[in-house]
């Protein structure tokens, strides 16, 4: 019965969408332009989150270019780890997007409600990540915003990329500084002209931060954070123990010069995914 009601899901273009097609349940979350809800599409059942965006919001902060990109990149990816954008309509003053409801919720609320994550757990979602981003980097989409917050569990556990606001499609190097302090990559932050491997070197900084709790560049100020970027000022607490190849993968994926990062095909293959990792993605509570 599921992939029926998907199949009616994933083909917004043949259907006109209005409010009158969902029966909508408990919020999910709120954000700086509206507000997510859990809903239920009335004639499949299918369970979807509905984000409403205010376009009083998008006008006032200039969005829109943004957003429209932001919708076509998402709508066009299909990847087990990425969260499904299956399609969007309007009223005269809101936007709602259809998306994939995870039901693990934040990335972020299971890190900070554990401090940490266990070896096994953070590799299954390095890999994860590797794989998803691969995908991206194949049709030309630099993700430029992977933190924990843009990342969400399903319910079995499998992590979903979830938000598209910074990213871009292109084929040459950018030059536009976005996406959150702790997690830009040094060209970023000297705003020199990037590319993919910006997405690399968070992958560096997240390995960091799921074993250790907090991102390895964190600092009182922004200059300082900026600082320590710059001169990949790294070190390794003796808080906790954590495995030599870990640290390994870290350091290869926190280089300042992009061009010698590890790719993500090589971290797919680094021991310690190969070790740790658990090949089906699926990281059970």
């Amino acid at each position: 019965m599921k992939s029926q009601t998907q199949t009616q899901i994933e083909a917004p273009n043949k259907k006109q969408w209005s409010l009158q097609d969902f029966e909508i349940g408990k919020p999910l979350g709120k954000g700086k332009f509206g507000r997510v809800y859990l809903a239920r599409e009335a004639k499949s059942k299918y369970i979807v989150a509905l984000k409403v965006i205010f376009k009083e919001q998008i006008e006032k902060y200039k969005i829109q270019h943004q957003l429209k990109r932001e919708m076509e990149i998402q709508t066009s990816l299909r990847h087990p780890n990425i969260l499904r954008l299956y399609g969007w309509f309007h009223d005269s003053e809101r936007i709602f997007l259809i998306l994939e409801y995870a039901h693990g919720g934040e990335l972020y609320g299971e890190l900070r409600k554990r401090g940490f994550l266990s070896e096994n757990k953070a590799a299954t979602y390095i890999m994860s990540l590797a794989q998803a981003l691969a995908y991206c980097h194949e049709k030309h989409v630099i993700h430029r915003d992977i933190k924990p917050e843009n990342l969400l569990l399903d319910h079995e556990g499998r992590l979903k990329i979830a938000d598209f606001g910074w990213s871009v499609q292109s084929r040459s190097k950018r030059l536009t500084m976005c996406g959150t302090l702790d997690y830009l990559a040094p060209e970023m932050v000297e705003n020199k002209a990037h590319d993919y491997a910006v997405d690399n070197w968070t992958l560096g900084i997240l390995c960091y931060e799921f074993l250790y709790g907090v991102p390895p560049f964190e600092a009182e100020s922004q200059s300082d954070t900026f600082r320590r970027i710059m001169k990949v000022d790294l070190s390794f607490p003796s808080t906790h123990c954590v495995s030599t190849e870990a640290k390994d993968l870290i350091l290869r994926l926190l280089v300042k010069d992009s061009s010698k990062r590890l790719s993500l095909q090589k971290i797919t293959e680094h021991p310690w995914i190969i070790k740790n990792a658990d090949p089906t993605g699926i990281c059970n509570k």
